[in-house]
């Protein structure tokens, strides 16, 4: 009887390891599938980067106006340290201790020129999913500037003319899908590209492609990568609480999804490492490199005010290179609320 007790004991307390150990994997890759949404939404404009590197066809995404072609040569590699990703993106909190919004920052970077002139870079860092009055005071800020440099791995002079509903690359289909679940608003369909002073600056898809492949980046690799991290970053409490707010039917549920995906997304430094290859990375570095170029190019023919809008995933890289290769110095982040994490939060 004691040995037929003992082994109906062991068989429960493997049945219940087991059933523990598939609960954690599942969760793992949930949280994997969060970060990937949430690093992507950081880093990578949602009718561009990976689908467009791939040779994704981008009709029906946008209708796009070419415009002669410079060539730019190949994007400028490094390995040197970068800026601090939380001069770029944060989680606020309340005088109570409570996180009450995800913002987002605009740094402005100086320099004396010989003639007596300043220029002026702002670097304007954006999630690509957010709350409409986010992207509408981007639209007003962009106003501003003489030159507006903006990401879209696409065509040289690229354009971006109008945004249809219809037909989305996989990138774009992922980020939607977050967009969704959040109660946010997609990038594309709320900033004006049109201005006279917009400027494209970032690859072409040939180029992305080229890039990834002597960098020996793929992304299956980046995917399983980010899998690991998940694994990796396991005990924090960050699944429980994903999990009750996908599981919660309160009218509080999208603000809950919204705590813990933004909790979970601002730990860039750990999540762009996902991204790297031999050499840096093309999603971040070898694109700053090529946008670098073309914003070097509006400095020599005369724009002493410009800005670059770019996922906030990508800045801090930029800052080291306009610290480093320009000799600018940088202010303070002048902060933006992205997303409003608590429906009492004003």
């Amino acid at each position: 009887m004691n040995c037929r007790r003992s082994k109906m004991l062991h068989s429960g307390l493997s049945t219940n390891a087991v059933a523990t150990r598939r609960r954690e994997a599942w969760l793992s890759f949930g949280r994997g599938i969060v970060l990937m949404l949430g690093w992507l939404a950081l880093t990578t404009g949602s009718d561009c980067g990976l689908a467009r590197g791939f040779g994704q066809d981008s009709a029906g995404s946008a209708t796009l106006v070419q415009e002669p072609q410079v060539d730019e040569g190949k994007a400028k590699k490094t390995d040197k340290k970068s800026g601090k990703h939380d001069r770029y993106v944060r989680v606020q909190k309340d005088d109570k201790g409570r996180v009450v919004s995800m913002d987002t920052s605009t740094i402005t970077f100086t320099k004396k020129l010989p003639d007596g002139t300043e220029l002026v870079v702002e670097l304007i860092g954006v999630v690509h999913i957010g709350e409409e009055d986010y992207f509408a005071a981007f639209n007003e800020q962009f106003k501003k500037y003489d030159a507006l440099l903006y990401e879209l791995v696409a065509p040289e002079g690229t354009r971006v003319e109008r945004r249809a509903d219809d037909g989305m690359n996989p990138v774009a289909a992922l980020q939607k899908g977050m967009m969704s679940a959040l109660g946010l608003q997609f990038q594309l369909e709320h900033i004006d590209y049109s201005p006279s002073n917009f400027v494209h600056a970032d690859m072409t898809p040939e180029e992305f492609g080229q890039s990834m492949t002597e960098n020996n980046e793929s992304v299956a690799k980046m995917f399983f990568r980010t899998l690991g991290m998940s694994a990796a970053m396991g005990g924090s409490g960050g699944e429980a609480e994903m999990l009750r707010a996908m599981l919660s039917s309160s009218e509080d549920r999208i603000y809950r999804l919204r705590r813990s995906a933004a909790n979970q997304l601002i730990k860039m430094d750990v999540g762009m490492k996902a991204w790297e290859g031999d050499n840096g990375s093309t999603i971040i570095t070898h694109r700053n490199g090529k946008a670098f170029k073309v914003l070097q190019q509006q400095i020599d023919a005369g724009k002493k005010k410009v800005g670059v809008f770019y996922g906030a995933g990508h800045l801090p890289d930029m800052e080291r290179r306009l610290i480093e290769d320009f000799g600018m110095t940088p202010g303070e982040p002048q902060w933006q609320r992205a997303w409003k994490l608590r429906a009492d939060a004003e």
